[in-house]
């Protein structure tokens, strides 16, 4: 992941990378792997391109069934290498929110 955000630096250099929508979601194969710092982590390269962040914040029930991380989805494997918490349900909102910011910012601009 490090290698493919460096390799965005001579689109970030064109100013090619600003007002995309962008939000992140992230996994740990041990609960407090670090998840939360890794989505926030992301948003910093991403805050650097001039990216328009969209988080799901606390806006839908599915975020706390999901472990209540409002920065973006997070999710554990556990021992099994099945997902602990249930995410599916707030990946979906976290997308669907994503493409709706984006679509408002694109009729703005038309």
């Amino acid at each position: 992941m490090k290698q493919f955000l460096d390799l965005q630096g001579g689109m970030w250099a064109k100013g090619k990378l600003m007002n995309k929508v962008v939000s992140a979601m992230s996994s740990a194969q041990n609960p407090h792997g670090g998840q939360e710092a890794t989505v926030k982590t992301l948003y910093t390269s991403m805050m650097h391109w001039g990216a328009i962040i969209v988080a799901p914040g606390y806006t839908d029930p599915s975020i706390f069934k999901a472990g209540g991380n409002p920065y973006g989805t997070t999710v554990t494997q556990g021992p099994d290498g099945k997902m602990i918490e249930d995410v599916r349900d707030a990946v979906f909102h976290q997308a669907k929110r994503t493409v709706e910011v984006a679509q408002w910012l694109k009729k703005g601009r038309e």
